[in-house]
């Protein structure tokens, strides 16, 4: 028996879809004709070429809460039906949704890169362990991170509201909190990625360690070209070794094996060797460079496409000076 997909989706505040959403509507297209899409948020805009179109639609569910979410996707889910239930992998609906697969006991996975004839790919152990899987029970959750490009269509779906009985709110959304500019490092969206080695904190030409320089050249080229900023193992480890560290450097930074891996369009690591467990984080950077005084390093056999040469102090320094005038 085919299965009934529903795609889950948040609006933005005028109304419509963002582009994470879309791109998980058109990966269900691919699996079926059987499709709705259930839409949470303040208000709803109609969407062309969809059969379904159900929606929650109130002030309550503009902002995050677990309680609002949880309610309007089991509410949606049970008046489509649905068996096989698709969602953006975001960070909203990867807290409401666990929750939600119990309320209908049903199934949920995440981190899900794929869908083909009723099987899913996805990772696991921090995105090296690639699997295939497939699940008897339903409904089945699957949180995307990634779909097909969307593609418009002709036809427009009548706007199907939904009720949700809400339990009583204790949480409520009062502003919002962000770092300053200079102190956010981490930048998942950004086009560059700056990794730093632990090179930086070694002595230099002169027979002495600069760290305080080497601070303030890493964080001046953040702040000009707002890239994200990564590290090697061994230089988020400095601080338990008694050595001077960049202050502005912890573990949630730390790239490679034991680290994150991340999906930025450019990469350019600084002062460190290119060893395979620090490199096994760049297999999703799409291009890749590295600035190092050791022609032998680890860069150098085929694990960059540029490698320079040269003190990553002047390198910085001068693109700084560059990015200033531009």
């Amino acid at each position: 028996m085919s299965d009934v997909i529903l795609v889950l989706a948040h609006t933005e505040a005028d109304g419509t879809l963002n582009e994470a959403a879309l791109d998980v509507i058109q990966t269900a297209r691919s699996l079926g004709d059987k499709l709705a899409v259930g839409l949470v948020g303040e208000k709803v805009q109609p969407l062309r070429g969809v059969a379904t179109l159900c929606a929650v639609e109130g002030p309550e569910f503009t902002q995050p809460r677990y309680a609002t979410d949880a309610a309007a996707a089991e509410a949606l889910c049970r008046a489509a039906g649905a068996t096989l239930v698709l969602a953006p992998g975001t960070s909203r609906w990867t807290r409401a949704l666990p929750g939600v697969a119990q309320r209908l006991n049903g199934r949920v996975d995440s981190h899900v890169m794929a869908l083909e004839g009723g099987r899913a790919t996805r990772w696991f152990y921090r995105q090296r362990i690639e699997a295939v899987l497939t699940r008897a029970e339903r409904p089945w959750f699957l949180l995307l991170d990634a779909g097909l490009p969307y593609e418009p269509r002709d036809g427009e779906a009548a706007v199907q509201r939904v009720s949700v009985s809400l339990p009583p709110l204790r949480t409520r959304v009062s502003g919002f909190a962000t770092p300053k500019t200079e102190q956010q490092t981490i930048r998942p969206d950004a086009d560059l990625l700056l990794v730093a080695g632990a090179g930086w904190t070694k002595k230099q030409k002169d027979g002495q360690t600069h760290v305080a320089e080497a601070g303030k050249l890493i964080l001046g080229f953040l702040a000009a070209t707002r890239a994200s900023l990564g590290s090697s193992k061994s230089l988020v480890d400095l601080s338990g070794e008694g050595q001077s560290v960049l202050p502005f450097l912890s573990h949630l930074n730390q790239v490679g094996q034991t680290g994150a891996t991340p999906r930025h369009p450019k990469g350019l690591a600084t002062c460190c060797h290119g060893e395979e467990p620090h490199v096994v984080g760049w297999r999703f950077i799409q291009e890749r460079r590295a600035v190092n005084l050791d022609p032998n390093c680890g860069w150098a056999r085929g694990k960059t496409d540029v490698l320079y040469v040269a003190d990553a102090f002047e390198i910085i320094a001068r693109l700084n000076e560059l990015l200033r005038v531009t």
